[in-house]
Formats: C-alpha cells, structure tokens, sequence
C-alpha cells in the first residue's frame, strides 16, 4: 500500500509517517517507481505506536517494541528491552500518583480549615454569598 493508504488506515498523517520514517521506526521501502511501500505488518507496528502514545509513552519510548515487532516477535511487547519500557513507565505513572494523592490530601486539609473558620464565623447561619455569585447577582436583580 501506498503512504496515503497506510496513513488513513492508521488513523494518521502522511506528515507523520514521514517522520517516523526519519526517526528510524518505520521503514522506508520504495517500488520499482519510487513510491514508499507499505504492508500489513507497517500497520500494526503504527497501530503498536499508536497505543503506546495513547499510553503517555513518547515517541522514543516506542523504539524497543517496534524492534520487537521488526524482529519477528507477534507481540511488540514480548522482549525484555519493551518489558523495561513498561516497568519505566509504570514506575512514573506510580510516582506521578502519590504527588496527586499528596496534593489532594494537602487541598482536602485545607478545605477542612476553611469550612472550620467559616462555621467559626458564622455559627449556624448561612454561608457568606460572594458578591459575584450568580445565585446572589440573579437575587440583586429581582
């Protein structure tokens, strides 16, 4: 297939493919009149890149399991280089969510406080109504 076909059938660019190509993670065939050739076995390896991105993995990171594919393996994922990439990517995706649990733990403590001071402030009565609060402007307006 050509680089049209393959782009529209992975769900991408010509632009893009070019510059897989450029990186090294898509083979650059030609036909007997110059045009890139594609196959089945280019699709799925876009298709792999693809999913991967879709994953948060950049571009580089895609490298060993289109070497995997590229080696013969059915699975892009089955070589202990793509194996790496995964637990990498796992580890940061793990660190990435403790700093968010964090966070979350830091803004619940803090809404603790302000419903405290608030309460503190204003014992059994309303809530404060901001001045730009819709709810209080429609009320200004009637």
């Amino acid at each position: 297939m050509r680089i049209g076909e393959l782009a529209a059938q992975a769900g991408t660019t010509t632009r893009t493919l070019r510059y897989y190509e450029s990186r090294g993670l898509l083979p650059a065939r030609r036909n007997g009149n110059g045009y890139r050739a594609y196959d089945e076995a280019d699709l799925r390896l876009l298709r792999q890149i693809r999913t991967l991105q879709d994953f948060g993995f950049d571009l580089e990171q895609t490298r060993p399991f289109v070497e995997c594919l590229q080696a013969g393996h059915p699975e892009g994922d089955s070589c202990p280089a793509s194996l790496d990439v995964y637990r990498g990517r796992l580890a940061e995706l793990d660190e990435c969510l403790a700093r968010l649990h964090e966070v979350r733990d830091r803004v619940a403590a803090q809404l603790a406080r302000a419903e405290l001071r608030v309460e503190a402030e204003h014992p059994g009565g309303p809530e404060p109504h901001c001045e730009l609060s819709t709810n209080h402007a429609k009320t200004k307006e009637s």
